[in-house]
């Protein structure tokens, strides 16, 4: 057995790594189940909620995965493109019934919506894309993603939350001011953290800017369904296609099928040509084929079983109209209270989706935990389906509280 020489240096590989702080959305989640008060209300966690608190499982999702129970005969390799299937369902729902792409749009089933946006972000970096531009505050992922992938985040402000209003006007100035050939990173609906969405008049004037500046669109569609229905929800984004050339689109199933942990998701991406959609195509193969060899199956062959069956996809889609007209109820519930101190929660009638994010400082956010047992992120991002009948005067009691 050979001996190591007695004054040879070793290389204590992690003592080059430093201490990162713990993630906040993991230690809130604890900090919330250890809480024991009855009234505690969890406004934090980015999942779907019923007017129980649960996140239970579709009922068209259960009669699917029954169908997969009884018919599927293997559980072999799909490949690095996953379920192909499974993205050419989705496709109408996203780009319109017979859209007119063609072969230059293509795409790949990925590891959730996370995994689409990494592999277009790593894509573009290879295609020799530098910058992308990204409205703040926007979901906490995005920068971090473009940043690992070598490209750089060129902020603008999305929405100013003091007054709970779009800046459209800061985006456009970004956009005038980027270089042919630069990303933009746009959500599709529903905006994540804040709700706020551009409207069709907005949509049309982003496409007129995308086609005159050269700029490549990235759109992030994560919540299609959730704000006004699935046509209305694409209806701004395909403006823009429209009008590029070239763009990519990543899609996540997380919300919309309440597939959270399955990780569903697609990348889909329109070229110039058929000749140059098919080498891209190969370059989306190749970085999937490095990042995660192959996508996980049973979640996006579920949906494909949904969206293939005329009775299974009804059912669904009953389902989201139950989920969005809740979302709505519970957005004009708050809305009836008006302004509360610093936060209009008239504004977030008007919002979409998911979440918004209340005018509130890191102390108030503090005071709702410790003295009310009401939890949400530090940036005063609330979502919106952690609230029901029973528990919305408690929660505007408590903003009263520390207004």
């Amino acid at each position: 057995m050979a001996r190591r020489e007695p004054n040879k240096p070793e290389r204590a590989m992690f003592e080059q790594l430093q201490d990162l702080p713990p993630d906040g959305l993991l230690a809130l989640i604890k900090l919330y189940r250890d809480d024991a008060r009855p009234e505690k209300i969890d406004l934090g966690v980015g999942v779907y909620r019923d007017s129980d608190g649960g996140t239970p499982v579709f009922r068209g999702v259960k009669k699917a995965e029954h169908r997969l129970h009884e018919t599927q005969d293997s559980k072999s390799y799909l490949g690095p493109e996953g379920d192909l299937g499974f993205v050419a369902a989705l496709r109408p729902y996203i780009f319109g019934q017979g859209d007119a792409f063609g072969d230059r749009l293509r795409g790949v089933q990925t590891p959730g919506g996370t995994g689409a946006v990494r592999l277009a972000c790593e894509t573009l970096a290879k295609a020799g894309a530098t910058k992308v531009l990204l409205g703040t505050p926007s979901w906490p992922n995005h920068a971090p993603i473009i940043q690992a992938t070598g490209m750089e985040p060129v902020t603008f402000t999305h929405a100013d939350i003091a007054t709970e209003t779009l800046d459209f006007d800061a985006l456009l100035t970004a956009m005038k001011a980027a270089e042919a050939g630069d990303v933009v990173l746009l959500h599709g609906c529903c905006h994540n953290p804040t709700g706020i969405d551009y409207d069709l008049n907005q949509w049309a004037q982003i496409a007129d800017l995308v086609a005159e500046r050269g700029l490549f669109p990235l759109i992030d569609l994560a919540y299609q369904g959730l704000g006004a229905g699935f046509e209305e929800d694409a209806e701004g984004l395909r403006k823009v296609l429209a009008a590029a050339p070239e763009s990519m689109l990543a899609y996540s199933c997380d919300k919309n099928f309440g597939l959270y942990r399955e990780r569903v998701g697609a990348l889909y991406a329109i070229s110039k040509t058929d000749d140059q959609a098919a080498t891209l195509f190969s370059h989306l193969l190749s970085n999937a084929r490095a990042n995660w060899s192959m996508p996980p199956d049973h979640g996006a062959a579920t949906v494909r079983v949904i969206l293939t069956d005329d009775e299974f996809r009804r059912e669904w889609d009953a389902e989201v109209a139950e989920m969005r007209a809740r979302l709505n109820r519970m957005r004009a519930a708050l809305a009836q209270h008006g302004t509360i101190g610093t936060v209009d929660l008239a504004a977030v009638g008007e919002q979409n989706g998911l979440f918004s994010t209340l005018n509130l400082n890191k102390d108030q956010v503090m005071a709702l935990r410790k003295s009310h047992g009401i939890y949400m992120a530090a940036s005063g991002r609330i979502n919106v389906a952690g609230l029901n009948e029973r528990n919305i005067p408690h929660f505007v009691e408590a903003l009263r509280s520390i207004a």
